[in-house]
C-alpha cells in the first residue's frame, strides 16, 4: 500500500488528538465508569482540608488511589458517602466490602465529627490487612471496626441501630444484606448501593428497593439511595 506524506501527517494528527483528548478527560475528573454530567465534573473541584488532619487523611486516600489496585470507589463518591453521613449526623455506618479502606476513611472523616462509628465487612484477607493499616495512617482507626469474614453471616450479630448502610460487595447478595440490615435501620436512614448501572446492578435488589412503599429510592452517578420511610 502506497503511503503518502498527507497520509502520515494525518495519521500523525488523529494520535495528537486522541491523546490531548485523553489528557483534558483525564483533568477534569472523569474516568472509566464516571457517569456524572460533563457539566457537574467541570464545576466540581478537589477536595481541601479544614486542619492537619485533614490534609493527612487526604494524603492517605491520594495515595490509595494511586498505588493499591483493587476496586475502590472513586473520589466523588467517597466525597458523598462523607457529606451524607455528616449531614445525617450518623452515629452507626455499616459497610458491605471495606476493600483496602478507601471509602472507610472518607466514613471515618464524618464519624469522626459525629462521635459515631462504622463497622465494616470484608471477606479477603490480604484488602483487610491493608485496610487496617489504612485506616491508621489516615488516623481513623479508632471509629472503625473491621469484621473480617462472610458477612451475609456476620451481619446477623450486629446489635443495636443503623443510620447508613453501604452495599459495595457482591452484587447478587445486596438483597440478602438488604434483607438482614433494613429492620435495623433506623427511620430516615440510608441503604447506599455502589455500582447501580444497567450493567451491574442486580435486578432482584432493584425490584427489592423500589417496589416497597416504605422505601424511597433515586439512582444517581451509578449509586442508589434509599431511604427508609418509617
Amino acid at each position: 500500500m502506497h503511503i503518502t506524506i498527507n497520509h502520515v501527517i494525518a495519521i500523525s494528527m488523529f494520535a495528537f488528538l486522541a491523546v490531548t483528548s485523553t489528557v483534558s478527560h483525564a483533568q477534569r475528573g472523569r474516568g472509566p465508569g464516571d457517569s456524572r454530567l460533563a457539566g457537574d465534573v467541570e464545576l466540581e473541584k478537589g477536595p481541601l482540608a479544614a486542619n492537619e488532619f485533614e490534609s493527612n487523611a487526604l494524603a492517605v486516600l491520594e495515595d490509595i488511589a494511586a498505588n493499591q489496585a483493587y476496586r475502590n470507589v472513586p473520589q466523588h463518591d467517597g466525597r458523598l458517602l462523607r457529606i451524607m453521613t455528616r449531614s445525617a449526623d450518623a452515629k452507626h455506618v455499616v459497610e458491605l466490602g471495606s476493600s483496602t479502606g478507601y471509602s472507610g476513611i472518607w466514613f471515618g472523616l464524618a464519624l469522626k465529627q459525629t462521635g459515631g462509628k462504622l463497622t465494616t465487612y470484608e471477606i479477603d484477607k490480604e484488602r483487610a490487612a491493608i485496610a487496617r493499616a489504612n485506616f491508621q495512617r489516615a488516623g481513623v482507626d479508632d471509629v472503625i471496626t473491621l469484621v473480617e469474614g462472610d458477612a451475609h453471616e456476620a451481619v446477623t450479630k450486629l446489635e443495636g441501630t443503623i443510620d447508613i448502610i453501604f452495599l459495595d460487595a457482591d452484587k447478587e447478595g445486596y438483597v440478602d444484606y438488604l434483607n438482614k440490615l433494613l429492620p435495623k435501620l433506623r427511620p430516615g436512614g440510608l441503604v447506599l448501593a455502589h455500582n447501580i448501572n444497567p450493567r451491574m446492578a442486580d435486578p432482584n435488589y432493584m425490584t427489592a428497593i423500589t417496589t416497597d412503599p416504605n422505601l424511597e429510592t433515586v439512582v444517581r452517578g451509578g449509586m442508589s439511595i434509599t431511604m427508609k420511610k418509617e
